[in-house]
């Protein structure tokens, strides 16, 4: 991964690959052929979808907020996909990263209705990790992964289920370098055409299905659409051959969902609410106003207002065209070595997706074999398609005011530089996702709490955050600079002794680089 200068002042991640690639020796035989076409069908298309994100975002900021869009065919007429059996159950997805093959194997042996084999946030965006979760994808989507489980001394194979495998690639915002020669590509389009290349569909127990990550518009929805036509037609197969769910990581995309859905009613089976990212893109596109500075995170409810909204909003909409409706992650992790965490853990699942079913939701999202059970109990089998709210607002408001939530303190913004540095240090060292504190940590949680710092750094005079003994504490910038210099203290005297020289130097560089890209505005997701 090198980095490269997006607008002034802010640096952006991008996948390269590394020095003496050759792409004709070092990818399938036949790819480069099967890439080059769709590279130049798709790539200014991506380019120019890229530029419209940063134009709605800075409309947003000088106080054009996004909306709904006005009355259309998606909206206005009476039409339904044709859900497939293999999916109609879907009442926990479990997901985690593609890289990490020890995981994978657990994960579909673990009874989940759903597998996300993830490339995305959970994948430390390299160019080694990449193909290894390409690599495993295919090994899984064959039934072939298996993992070597020292503690038992075996090998540790995939067993015979019914789990549907989806894959998430990167989102259409990302780039991949080094590939083509002169030529930067959209990631999208790399992972998806990288892994259809390589599939037989004889071979798979259901049609390829991919997880379409951080779309912001109803508009991006017919790249995806064509992209996956212009890969069924390059390969011979019928046109809806690959199938997709989506997720709504996006304050712009809340407005637009019947719309996006719409575009890909060929191949769309269900929408989710990843509500970590969209918290994240809802301070965003409020970072101007002092009332959308957040509590602490781990204060925010999870029926606060602006996610009930939206949770509510969701299966309506799914559910009136056919589609599954699929809640959120929660992010406080089981664990097997402290009961007290352990118990919690599972008693905020229950009570997360019990909310989540009784908001008509079909299904969650989870990271853990031992989350499963609790979540799949919550839903009726095999899903709600059938119900719908009795009075449904079809224009519900997305941008309640958190007001009266959570708490708004020095210890929150503490552990919000201490997770941040944590978890770029992770990245580092190779690891997408971290678990911190007891909560699963990726790039969206990452991004969440970048984007906290800078409220209360931003809005430091309206808006009171206060000690642990309730004093007010100014958040200037040399203040939050002190505090990323303390928590880095902490962390390296934290270190067992034996802790390698490039440890040290990790963190070092994970904390340089986490207050850079609060200063410098990098609230992307990357």
């Amino acid at each position: 991964m090198v980095t490269k200068m997006g607008s002034p002042g802010v640096v952006q991640s991008m996948n390269v690959a590394p020095a003496g690639f050759d792409a004709a020796r070092d990818l399938p035989k036949g790819f480069l052929e099967f890439l080059m076409p769709l590279d130049r069908a798709f790539t200014g298309r991506q380019r120019e979808l890229v530029r419209k994100r940063a134009a709605a975002l800075a409309a947003a900021h000088e106080g054009k907020l996004p909306d709904y869009l006005p009355p259309s065919s998606a909206t206005q007429e009476n039409w339904k996909i044709e859900l497939p059996a293999w999916c109609e159950d879907q009442r926990n997805q479990m997901t985690g990263p593609a890289d990490d093959a020890e995981l994978v194997v657990k994960m579909l042996n673990s009874g989940a209705p759903g597998v996300m084999l993830d490339l995305e946030d959970s994948t430390a965006n390299t160019w080694p990790h990449l193909m290894l979760g390409v690599s495993n994808i295919l090994s899984a989507l064959r039934g072939e992964l298996t993992y070597f489980d020292r503690k038992r001394n075996r090998t540790v194979a995939i067993q015979p289920s019914k789990s549907v495998i989806f894959s998430r690639p990167r989102g259409l915002h990302v780039h991949q370098g080094g590939v083509l020669a002169g030529e930067i590509l959209p990631a999208s389009l790399f992972d998806v055409g990288l892994v259809a290349f390589q599939v037989d569909p004889a071979s798979l127990k259901h049609p390829l299905t991919f997880y379409i990550p951080k779309s912001e518009s109803a508009e991006e929805a017919l790249w995806w659409r064509d992209l996956f036509q212009a890969i069924a037609q390059a390969k011979g197969w019928p046109k809806d051959s690959i199938k997709c769910m989506a997720l709504v990581e996006s304050h712009p995309l809340a407005f637009q969902m019947e719309e996006f859905s719409y575009n890909l009613r060929e191949h769309i089976l269900g929408l989710n609410l990843g509500r970590w990212d969209y918290m994240a893109s809802l301070i965003h596109f409020n970072l101007p106003d002092p009332r959308w500075v957040l509590p602490d995170r781990n204060t925010i409810p999870h029926n606060v207002a602006f996610f009930q909204n939206l949770r509510n909003r969701i299966p309506d909409i799914c559910h009136k065209h056919g589609m599954l409706a699929i809640g959120g992650m929660t992010a406080l992790y089981p664990s097997r070595e402290d009961a007290e965490l352990n118990a919690r853990a599972l008693a905020v699942l229950e009570e997360d997706k019990k909310n989540e079913a009784m908001c008509l939701m079909d299904g969650a999202w989870t990271g853990h074999p031992d989350q499963n059970q609790i979540a799949v109990k919550q839903f009726p089998a095999p899903n709600q398609l059938k119900a719908r709210p009795a009075r449904p607002d079809a224009r519900p408001d997305l941008r309640p005011v958190p007001a009266g939530v959570g708490k708004q303190t020095l210890g929150g913004t503490r552990a919000a530089v201490r997770t941040v540095i944590r978890y770029r240090q992770g990245v580092l060292a190779g690891r997408g996702a971290s678990l911190l504190d007891g909560y699963m940590e990726d790039l969206a949680t990452d991004r969440i709490y970048r984007l906290m710092i800078a409220q209360r750094m931003r809005h430091r005079d309206a808006v009171r955050i206060v000690d642990e003994n309730g004093r007010p504490v100014l958040h200037a910038p040399e203040f939050i600079t002190q505090l990323f210099d303390e928590e880095l203290d902490r962390i390296l005297k934290d270190l067992p002794a034996n802790a390698p020289a490039e440890t040290a130097a990790q963190f070092k560089q994970a904390r340089a680089m986490s207050e850079q890209m609060i200063v410098t505005g990098e609230f992307n997701p990357q």
